[in-house]
């Protein structure tokens, strides 16, 4: 007697890269850098070095808004003598003045005591006049003696 003929059929198989593994790892990996990335902005406490750079010789008088200690503005335009005025004020004159010249320089000259927040509300200040680019001035460093 014979067996009974059973048609086995072996399985094919399949090419097929099953990605869902990797996937999840993907994802888990993209929430690990979403909540560590906010952590990276720290701030570290820097003491800026003094500049020894040489001045630039300029074709044409610079514009000058100095800050002083108690966060006042002040206006030196093409070496007029200075004059105090409100954030309003201090935007309209720089507009129209750079919007005349536009290769005109524009320095920043903040008070060493003055809050870093008031300085860069000038630059702000600057940056709604349209000036293309703006500087911070610097004293010469001292040199120590030898």
């Amino acid at each position: 007697m014979s067996a009974p003929y059973r048609r086995r059929r072996k399985r094919q198989l399949k090419a097929e890269i099953n990605v869902v593994p990797y996937i999840d790892v993907m994802l888990v990996l993209l929430i690990i850098f979403m909540v560590t990335a906010p952590l990276m902005n720290l701030g570290v406490g820097v003491e800026l070095p003094r500049s020894n750079a040489k001045s630039l010789a300029q074709k044409q008088e610079p514009v000058v808004v100095s800050v002083d200690a108690e966060g006042n503005y002040f206006l030196t335009l093409q070496g007029a003598p200075q004059e105090a005025m409100q954030p309003q004020e201090l935007t309209a004159r720089v507009a129209a003045f750079v919007n005349n010249n536009p290769d005109v320089p524009v320095y920043v000259a903040g008070d060493r005591l003055a809050n870093y927040e008031v300085v860069l509300n000038a630059m702000a200040l600057l940056q709604s006049a349209n000036v293309p680019r703006v500087s911070l001035l610097t004293r010469q460093a001292e040199t120590p003696p030898k």
